[in-house]
């Protein structure tokens, strides 16, 4: 059964309560970094299970949420109340082809672009953080829910990442 927006949306919120979303943040792409160091190549790239993404796939995925989560800021930023675009995941993945994606590479995309979203979040107003946006899924969004769900999305990935290097 798949999980839906809402239950998706606690299991975020799971990871992040009575936590800074900018520290989880910011501490994100060492911790990733220090998992990556113990994947071989053969193990970045071996999926864990039919239709489960790799190490590197999950890699490349992160970099690409993360242009979209930035995307996502700056459009609420700009323009309160607008219409925030869905993607889907699995047809990115497709698309951009992360199986063949080189997942230290992603790494430093990812790096690169979390060091500038979370400048512009520390350089927004607090009545900056309450901006919103209507998200055609998960409905109301403010800069501070997505960013609170940013932070839940990568705990979950590193989370993915530390079964993956677990499992025999």
């Amino acid at each position: 059964m798949q999980e839906t927006s809402e239950q998706y949306m606690q299991r975020m919120d799971g990871y992040v309560v009575g936590r800074d979303p900018l520290k989880l943040q910011a501490a994100a792409p060492a911790r990733l970094a220090k998992l990556l160091k113990k994947a071989t190549p053969a193990k970045a790239r071996k999926r864990p299970a039919p239709g489960k993404w790799s190490i590197a796939e999950i890699m490349a995925h992160l970099a690409d949420t993360e242009v979209a989560m930035g995307w996502r800021i700056r459009i609420v930023l700009s323009e309160p109340g607008s219409t925030l675009q869905p993607f889907d995941q699995d047809a990115w993945a497709s698309a951009m082809r992360y199986e063949k994606r080189d997942p230290r590479k992603s790494l430093e995309q990812y790096r690169s672009l979390r060091e500038a979203n979370i400048a512009l979040l520390k350089s927004i107003t607090p009545a900056d953080w309450k901006k919103s946006a209507t998200h055609p899924e998960r409905g109301e969004l403010t800069v501070r829910k997505i960013a609170e769900m940013t932070a839940g999305h990568d705990l979950n990935h590193i989370a993915q990442i530390e079964r993956i290097l677990a499992a025999k």
